[in-house]
C-alpha cells in the first residue's frame, strides 16, 4: 500500500521533479516507510512506500527493470504474484515481492498482463524507449487513481490533493461533482470534486505519450460468465466456500502481521473464521467496544474470537471519541464524503495497536443481498405492470396515496411511481439519494438549467442490455458496485485507513468471487434469513448466535450531536457555505433552523453534507 504521483510533459519539455516532490509530500501518510523519485526528460515519478511485501530496500520504488528501460510506481498488492511469477521463468528476478512481478508481466504481455492479476492496485509504468506512460487500476476500484491533462502535460496521483499540490491546476469546484455529492454523498467516475481532474475508471488502462492517447476496459461486472451448473444448490454452495476461502488466503499474503476488524456480524465473522482455517497462525482480531450497551457489539465479537482462538484485542472507546476525532477525520478526506468518520476512528485505533494490515468484512451486503433494497427491488418487479399505466394517472395515484411532503419515504414512493419504468437504472438513484430532486431544487441552484445525468445512471444505461440478462438481485449488486460501493464505501475505506497508514483488504471484493456470485440465480440467492446463501455455503462455520442476531453497527446519535456538541461547528460552516453562489442561502438556513427546532422531516444527513463540503473547500482552498 503506497502513494504514487507523476508528471508527463506532452510538449517535450523536461518534467520538474520538484513539483512531483510537492505532490508526494502532501500524501506522505500513504507511505511513511520510504520515498523515491525519478526524472528523465519529459517524465518525473514519485513513490511513497508502506512496506508490506518484501521489506528490503531493494523493493523500493520507482523500481527499474533489469534492462533499465522500464520504471514502475505501484500502489496496492498483487495477491497472486507468486503464481504470476511462475509464468515468467525467463525474467531474472532480483526481489521477492509483487512489484517486480507486475513490471515483468507488463514487459511480457503489455496491457494483457492485467487479466492475470488478482489484487487491488493502481500503477504507472514509464517506457523510456517508446517514451510512453502506461497507467491502470484494479477491477473493483479499490485503489484510487486521479489524473489531469491539458495541452502540455499529464499529471496523476493517488489523491486529488497530490495533483493540486503541483501548483498547475486551478482549485475550482466541478458543478457536476457538486450535483453528484448532494445526490449521493460522494462523486462518481469519471468526475472528481475539482474541475478537470478525473478518476481513472476501475478495470481500465491508459497509454499516453509521443502523440498516443489510448485506453481500454479489461474487466466489467456485467460481462463475466463463469462455467458452472447452478441446478445443484449444494455444488453452488461448495464453490462459494472455495472462492471465499481462496479470497481470504490471498489476502493473508504479507511480510508483516495481518489483523482483522471483528464486529461480530456475519461478514466480519466469516472472514475471521476463514482466516483461522486458511492461516498457519492464530488470527489477530480487533473489536471496538463501548460501555454503552446500545452501541456495543463486543459480546458477539468475543464469541467469534473464542470460537476461532484468535489473538483478540478489545479496544474500549467512548462514543464521543467520534466527536473528538471529527476534525482529524475531516482533514483526512481527500474527497468530501457524507460518511467515513467511523472508518477513520476504527482504523486509527487498530493502527495504534501496531497493525499495518487488516482484513475487513466490507462488501458482504452488496454481494449477498444484505441491504433492504434488494428485497424492495424484487417487490417492485412483481408490480411492474403498474408502470404501464399512463404517467398522468400514476402521478394522480402518487398524490392520492402519498399526500404529504415530497421528501422522505413518502417522497421516494412518489418518485418511484412517476418513473418511466422500474428497471435498475431508474430506481437505484432514487433509493440511494440523500437529497431528493425537490430538496436539490430548494436548497441549491444546481438544477436551475436542468439536472445533469448522474454518472451512475449513465453507467447503468450503458450496460442496459447486459443487466437485462442478469438475475434481478445481481442487477442491484452491479448498481451498488458502480455507485455507493465504489465511490463511497471503498473510497472512504481507502482515504480514512491510509490517513493513519493502515492497509485494509476486503475479501468480499475478490474478482473471482464477485464474478461467480453475480451469476447465481435469484432462487438460490434470495435470503431466507440474512445472507442465507453465504451462511449456508460456509456451514457450520458461523454459530446461530451470530447469524440470527439483530443487525447493529455504528448508529451513533449524530442527530443529537448536530443540535448540541456540533451546533456551533455546523452553524459556522453553514453560514459560510450559504454565501456560495450555488446555494440558496435563505432556504438552507431556514432548513437548519427547522432541524434545530426538532422538525422530524429534516434529516441530519442532509444538513451534514453542506457542513462537510464547506469544511473540505476551506481546507483545500477550493473556490
Amino acid at each position: 500500500m503506497c502513494g504514487i504521483a507523476g508528471i508527463l510533459q506532452l510538449d517535450g519539455a523536461p518534467a520538474e521533479e520538484s513539483r512531483v516532490r510537492c505532490m508526494a509530500e502532501v500524501m506522505s501518510h500513504r507511505g511513511p516507510d520510504a520515498s523515491g523519485f525519478f526524472s528523465e526528460g519529459p517524465v518525473a515519478l514519485g513513490h511513497l512506500r508502506l512496506s508490506i511485501i518484501d521489506l528490503s530496500v531493494a523493493a523500493n520504488q520507482p523500481f527499474v527493470d533489469h534492462t533499465g528501460r522500464y520504471r514502475i510506481i505501484f500502489n496496492g498488492e498483487i495477491y497472486n504474484f507468486r503464481e504470476v511469477k511462475a509464468m515468467l521463468p525467463d525474467y531474472p528476478f532480483t526481489t521477492k515481492g509483487d512489484t517486480e512481478v507486475l513490471l515483468a508481466a507488463y514487459i511480457k504481455w503489455g496491457a494483457e498482463c492485467l487479466r492475470h492479476f488478482r489484487g487491488m492496485f493502481a500503477f504507472a509504468i514509464w517506457d523510456s524507449a517508446e517514451r510512453q506512460l502506461f497507467m491502470a487500476r484494479d477491477p473493483m476500484g479499490v485503489k484510487p487513481l486521479y489524473y489531469y491533462k491539458d495541452e502540455n502535460r499529464w499529471l496523476f496521483a493517488s489523491e486529488i490533493r497530490g495533483i493540486l499540490a503541483s501548483g498547475l491546476v486551478e482549485r475550482k469546484l466541478s458543478t457536476q461533482a457538486l450535483y453528484e455529492f448532494f445526490c449521493f454523498q460522494s462523486v462518481s467516475y469519471p468526475y472528481s470534486p475539482i474541475e478537470g481532474i478525473r478518476q481513472l475508471q476501475a478495470g481500465s488502462w491508459l497509454r499516453i505519450g509521443r502523440g498516443v492517447e489510448e485506453g481500454g476496459c479489461y474487466w466489467d461486472l456485467t460481462q463475466q460468465a463463469p462455467d458452472h451448473d447452478f441446478s445443484d444448490p449444494g455444488h453452488t454452495g461448495k464453490r462459494i466456500r472455495e472462492l471465499m476461502l481462496g479470497s481470504v488466503q490471498r489476502r493473508l499474503v504479507s511480510d508483516v502481521p495481518v489483523g482483522a476488524f471483528l464486529s461480530g456480524g456475519i461478514d466480519s465473522s466469516a472472514v475471521v473464521g476463514l482466516m483461522a482455517e486458511a492461516g498457519t497462525s492464530r488470527p489477530n482480531t480487533f473489536t471496538v467496544a463501548f460501555e454503552e450497551e446500545e452501541y456495543d457489539e463486543s459480546e458477539h465479537a468475543e464469541l467469534i474470537a473464542r470460537k476461532f482462538n484468535t489473538h483478540h484485542t478489545r479496544i474500549l472507546l467512548k462514543p464521543t471519541v467520534f466527536l473528538d476525532e471529527l476534525r482529524s477525520a475531516l482533514d483526512a478526506m481527500d474527497t468530501p464524503s457524507g460518511d467515513g468518520i467511523n472508518t477513520y476512528v476504527v482504523s486509527k485505533a487498530i493502527r495504534e495497536k501496531g497493525m499495518t494490515v487488516a482484513l475487513s468484512g466490507a462488501g458482504g451486503d452488496e454481494l449477498f443481498a444484505g441491504y433492504p433494497f434488494f428485497g424492495q427491488y424484487l417487490q417492485l418487479q412483481k408490480r411492474k405492470a403498474l408502470w404501464k399505466l399512463p404517467l398522468p394517472l400514476r402521478t394522480r395515484m402518487a398524490g392520492w396515496r402519498y399526500p404529504g411532503t415530497p421528501d422522505g419515504r413518502e417522497g421516494r414512493m412518489k418518485q418511484l411511481l412517476q418513473l418511466p419504468s422500474v428497471e435498475i437504472d431508474e430506481v437505484y438513484p432514487v433509493f440511494r439519494q440523500i437529497l431528493s430532486p425537490h430538496l436539490l431544487d430548494e436548497l441549491t441552484r444546481l438544477t436551475r438549467n436542468g439536472a445533469p445525468v448522474p454518472s451512475v445512471v449513465a453507467s447503468l444505461e450503458a450496460r442496459k442490455k447486459e443487466l437485462g440478462r442478469m438475475p434481478l438481485l445481481s442487477q442491484v449488486s452491479v448498481a451498488e458496485y458502480l455507485g455507493y460501493t465504489q465511490h463511497t464505501l471503498l473510497k472512504d475505506t481507502d482515504q480514512m485507513s491510509m490517513a493513519v497508514s493502515l492497509e485494509v483488504r476486503e475479501p468480499f471484493f475478490d474478482q473471482d468471487l464477485v464474478e461467480f456470485v453475480l451469476a447465481v440465480p435469484d432462487r438460490l440467492k434470495k435470503p431466507i434469513y440474512p445472507k442465507s446463501l453465504l451462511v449456508e455455503s460456509l456451514k457450520p462455520l458461523l454459530p446461530d448466535e451470530i447469524v440470527f442476531r439483530k443487525k447493529q453497527g455504528f448508529l451513533f446519535p449524530w442527530n443529537l450531536w448536530l443540535k448540541n456538541e456540533l451546533r456551533d461547528f455546523c452553524q459556522t460552516h453553514l453560514t459560510a457555505i450559504a454565501q456560495r453562489d450555488f446555494v440558496d442561502a435563505d432556504r438552507l438556513m431556514d432548513r437548519w433552523k427547522r432541524f434545530l427546532s426538532g422538525d422530524a422531516r429534516v434529516r441530519w444527513a442532509e444538513i451534514w453534507l453542506f457542513v462537510v463540503l464547506e469544511y473540505w473547500m476551506e481546507k483545500n482552498g477550493v473556490s
